[in-house]
C-alpha cells in the first residue's frame, strides 16, 4: 500500500491575461475554488487508478464531513491517518497567465501544525511512502522510519534549509522535481546534477510539454509528453507522480512507469483544477495504447 504525506488544500484558481507590475492592478478572467493540496492530489489520482492509498495530512474542522472529505472517501482514499486541528484547512491562491506561467500564494492553515506532530508508528508497514510538499521536520521524521520513500519538495522548497533538504534527499529513494525546482535544489544543496543522481535511486525531472527525464544509475530515459488540448497546468505534476508511483509498486519498468505517468498527467491539463479530470484505469489504458502503441 502507498501512504501519501503532505498538504490537503482548497485551490482558488484564477486566470489572468498576464502578471502585472508592482503597485498595479489587473482584472481576473476566471475564478473558482477546487479540491487541491499536493498530497491529496496524488492520493486521489492513485485511488482513481484503483490502487487504494492512505493519506496522512492535517486539515481543519471545516474539512470534516465536507464535500471534499466525502469525495476522497468515495473514490477510495483511506483517511484513517488524517489529523484534524482547529486551524482552517490550507488554501492555495493560484494565478495562471495565458502562457501557462503560474504564481501561487499558499496559506498553510492546518498544515502549520505538522511540526508539532509525530508520524504514525506503522510507517514502516507501507510498501512506499510519498512525501509531497509538507513541513521539513515532519518529513525528516517520516523518511527515517519509512521502508521506501519518494520525495517531491515542490513549492515548499523555500521552507527547507540546506541541511534539511540534504538530509531528506540522502534518505529517500525517488526524487521528483520540475526543471525550475531542479535548479533550486542544486543551488540550495550545492550539489551538481551528477552528485544529485548518486544520492537517490531514481531522479525524475518533468519539463512540461517537453515531457520528462528519468535518471537511474547510468541510464537516462526520456519520456514524451502526450499532446492534448491543455487548459490548465495545475496538478499535472501531482498526476504524473501518482501514475509513476502506482505503476512502480506494480513492478513495471521505470520507462513504462514514466509513460503511464505521462498518460495520467495528460488528462489533468485538459480541465481546470487538479482533481477535476483524473482518469480511471480504463481511460488510462486506452490513451496509453493510442499514444505508445503498446499495452498497459
Amino acid at each position: 500500500m502507498i501512504l501519501v504525506v503532505g498538504h490537503t488544500a482548497y485551490d482558488h484558481i484564477s486566470k489572468v491575461p498576464y502578471f502585472p507590475e508592482k503597485n498595479s492592478s489587473i482584472f481576473i478572467k476566471d475564478y473558482k475554488r477546487f479540491r487541491g493540496g499536493g498530497a491529496a492530489n496524488v492520493a486521489a489520482a492513485i485511488a482513481k487508478l484503483e490502487k487504494n492509498p492512505s493519506l496522512l495530512t492535517l486539515v481543519g474542522r471545516d474539512f470534516e464531513n465536507s464535500e471534499y472529505e466525502n469525495h476522497l472517501q468515495e473514490i477510495g482514499v483511506n483517511l484513517e491517518s488524517v489529523i484534524y486541528v482547529q486551524e482552517k484547512t490550507a488554501n492555495a491562491f493560484i494565478y495562471t497567465d495565458e502562457e501557462e506561467n503560474q504564481i501561487t500564494y499558499f496559506h498553510w492553515g492546518a498544515s502549520e501544525s505538522f511540526s508539532e506532530k509525530e508520524p504514525p508508528t506503522n510507517i514502516d508497514q507501507y510498501e512506499l511512502v510519498h512525501l509531497a510538499p509538507s513541513d521539513p521536520e515532519f518529513n525528516l521524521k517520516v523518511v527515517e522510519e519509512a521502508k521506501k520513500t519518494s520525495f517531491d519538495p515542490g513549492q515548499d522548497l523555500p521552507v527547507y534549509s540546506s541541511d534539511q533538504l540534504k538530509a531528506v534527499i540522502n534518505s529517500t529513494d525517488f526524487l521528483f522535481c520540475n526543471q525550475y525546482e531542479l535548479e533550486k535544489i542544486k543551488n540550495k544543496t550545492t550539489w551538481n546534477l551528477e552528485q544529485l543522481k548518486k544520492k537517490v535511486e531514481v531522479l525524475v525531472v518533468t519539463k512540461h510539454e517537453e515531457g520528462s527525464t528519468i535518471y537511474h544509475k547510468n541510464h537516462k530515459t526520456r519520456i514524451p509528453a502526450i499532446e492534448t488540448e491543455a487548459r490548465d497546468p495545475t496538478g499535472a505534476g501531482d498526476a504524473y507522480r501518482a501514475g509513476f508511483l502506482k505503476s512502480y509498486v506494480e513492478d513495471y519498468s521505470l520507462e513504462k512507469c514514466g509513460k503511464i505517468a505521462s498518460t495520467v498527467a495528460s488528462f489533468v491539463v485538459e480541465e481546470i483544477g487538479c482533481q477535476t479530470n483524473l482518469p480511471n484505469q480504463k481511460q488510462t489504458k486506452k490513451r496509453f495504447k493510442e499514444n505508445f502503441e503498446e499495452n498497459y
